[in-house]
């Protein structure tokens, strides 16, 4: 769809000339809008098949409530692509995840229009919950729109529970494309949703409510039992149960999320009904494309593609080292193959981090428990507690979420179990939300964890063959997103000694101490410096190498320590506090992730930002050589 051709959108720039169009004509502006997304991730890559199906949602929403008066709190934001070109951003849409451009995921920083963040899931109905306490009396409406996935999340049930025991006006929207709650079917089925929604019945509902509030027959506990019982009658004569029939919260629906003018019936009717509501709307992810229709996981971040044909321009990687994560996948493979207690588990991230690999091969033996990280880590636990060996692969900055499960869960009780953080470190164009930046600070502190980080696929699989040893507790690996440094990655399962690092090359006056892949820039930095510059791959951040440590803080008179992570309490800080408790003063300068949220852009980019490139590397080696 050309530009010429966006007759309709050309004329939004804001939510308040969307609501200036006459109701006929929305069909019209969610097509556009849908061309406009089509055509814009085609060449600038993102999340594409989320953001199709909440076309009509996100339209709907826009048109029935005053935003940004209104608040919308959407979940998980990579629904959200629609709701940016209609609030402001649609002639910078094309700078999406671009340094410096829009941001992946909506940021109260970027836009009034965004209301909190949502880079990870399951937050929106706790947060919207917040919002709409803080609007009571203030006639402000609050919008909490949460995606199909996202309900999987312990946090979503946490904010539905405190939803129905709080007094408030809350909207709930389900967007389901894929939840096991039937459609409701029939004669009688169609004549209550009809019913639920009217507003003539909702006006008279109230009125109702109210006088027998204000006589003192209607308290909150008796509101809730008739809310109980109105829910048990719509379920027998519905033959339909879901679980909100047992909350003080309405339930309407499921419609179909595709058709907007329902939609916006729908929510007008709702949009002034007091107490808590949930409307349940079903929608098809990637809607009104058909390739991101027939296979969504494929089409939920297709990189580039041709939009007319639908083919996908995906490079040719022949050549090219593997991503560390199908390394991961089929090392794990091999590994299940020899071990028969090995089983993997991943929340909702089996393609994602290559665990579909195993999961193929061995069905029964791989978990995926939906997005739900702090279940994953503690499930983990429970098979590990009877004989079991869980290989748990989280995103480094999803497993912040399990941080007192990780504690509580594996530590504490010093299971075998094999925590790989996949996508630490810099992660690129998704941003702050996504960046592995805090795990090794974060763990570092914990009793009975061993941490470690692989510079290559070679020390990968040797760290996963390692941690599967019998009595090896818990065994953090880390290792970034993206490719590797070597082609030839299929070396011998070997295990590693735990603790200990390796000198790579020797040096006079300053040693450069790196952890994980970052080591492969160093190793180019000391080469392009032309200096005599020793370099030691620490690999274990728990339990620290005291040999090596010994050995550098004899020897050197200066120390550049660099990681993937932030610099606050990571690596470098576990050495600077080892040298000092030994007595050891030379110069340590600490090079990593600064004290603030890294912005989006490429790996390479964000790296110059932060002063972790080779050019800032060698600067470093140049600097102690002064």
């Amino acid at each position: 769809m050309s530009s010429d051709k966006f007759e309709l959108l050309n004329q939004i720039k804001y939510p308040a000339d969307l609501r200036r169009l006459d109701l006929e004509r929305l069909p019209e502006v969610c097509k556009e809008l849908r061309g406009k997304i089509i055509d814009e991730v085609a060449v600038n890559p993102g999340h594409f098949a989320s953001s199709l199906g909440a076309v009509e949602i996100t339209v709907a929403l826009h048109y029935v409530f005053d935003t940004p008066e209104d608040r919308i709190v959407w979940d998980v934001g990579h629904q959200a692509y629609g709701h940016k070109i209609l609030t402001g951003r649609r002639d910078r849409f094309c700078t999406n995840r671009k340094l410096h451009g829009i941001c992946p995921f909506p940021s109260p920083a970027e836009s009034e229009y965004d209301t909190f963040a949502c880079g990870h899931a399951s937050n929106s109905i706790s947060a919207a919950l917040g919002m709409a306490v803080a609007a009571n009396g203030s006639g402000r409406h609050v919008v909490a729109v949460i995606g199909d996935g996202a309900m999987s999340g312990g946090l979503a049930f946490e904010g539905l529970n405190n939803v129905s025991s709080t007094p408030n006006d809350l909207l709930i929207i389900l967007n389901d494309n894929d939840m096991s709650i039937d459609r409701a079917v029939g004669g009688m089925e169609k004549y209550l949703l009809n019913l639920d929604t009217n507003e003539t019945y909702n006006r008279l509902r109230f009125k109702a409510s109210r006088w027998l509030h204000s006589k003192g027959y209607l308290n909150e506990e008796r509101k809730k039992g008739i809310l109980r019982l109105n829910n048990a009658l719509k379920s027998a004569l519905s033959h339909q149960q879901n679980i909100f029939e047992g909350m003080n919260i309405r339930y309407f629906g499921p419609f179909d999320g595709h058709d907007v003018k329902e939609v916006v019936r729908v929510l007008r009717q709702l949009k002034d009904m007091r107490g808590p509501k949930l409307l349940h709307l079903h929608t098809t992810k990637g809607k009104g494309y058909e390739p991101a229709e027939k296979s969504a996981t494929i089409w939920h971040a297709p990189g580039k593609f041709d939009p007319e044909t639908g083919e996908r321009i995906v490079q040719d990687c022949s050549n090219m080292p593997p991503k560390y994560q199908d390394v991961f996948g089929q090392t794990l493979l091999e590994l299940a193959e020899q071990n028969k207690h090995i089983v993997g588990v991943t929340p909702a991230m089996p393609t994602g981090c290559s665990m579909s690999i195993m999961q193929k091969a061995m069905p029964d033996r791989v978990f995926d428990v939906g997005i739900a990280e702090g279940h994953a880590v503690t499930f983990s636990g429970g098979m590990a507690k009877d004989g079991l060996l869980p290989f748990c692969n989280i995103y480094s900055a999803f497993s912040q979420r399990a941080y007192d499960n990780i504690i509580h869960d594996l530590a504490l009780l010093n299971l075998n179990v094999v925590l790989c953080l996949d996508r630490a470190g810099l992660v690129g164009e998704d941003g702050p939300t996504h960046h592995g930046a805090f795990d090794m600070a974060a763990l570092r502190p914990i009793p009975n964890l061993t941490i470690a980080a692989p510079m290559d696929e070679h020390e990968l699989r040797r760290l996963m063959y390692t941690a599967q040893q019998p009595g090896r507790g818990t065994f953090v690996i880390r290792y970034p997103r993206g490719r590797g440094v070597r082609k030839d990655w299929q070396c011998p399962l070997e295990a590693v000694e735990v603790g200990t690092g390796r000198k790579l090359r020797d040096g006079k006056q300053t040693a450069v101490i790196s952890i994980g892949p970052i080591g492969n820039d160093v190793e180019l930095a000391i080469t392009q410096s032309g200096e005599e510059v020793a370099h030691y791959d620490l690999r274990f951040l728990k339990p620290l190498d005291e040999d090596l440590l010994h050995e550098v803080g004899k020897r050197f008179k200066h120390i550049i320590t660099i990681e993937d992570g932030t610099r606050n309490g990571g690596m470098g800080s576990a050495v600077l506090e080892w040298l000092s408790d030994h007595g050891y003063t030379p110069t340590v300068k600490r090079m990593g992730m600064p004290d603030e949220f890294v912005e989006h852009g490429t790996v390479a980019e964000l790296k110059r930002i932060c002063n972790m490139d080779i050019d800032s590397i060698v600067a470093a080696i140049k600097e102690t050589k002064k």
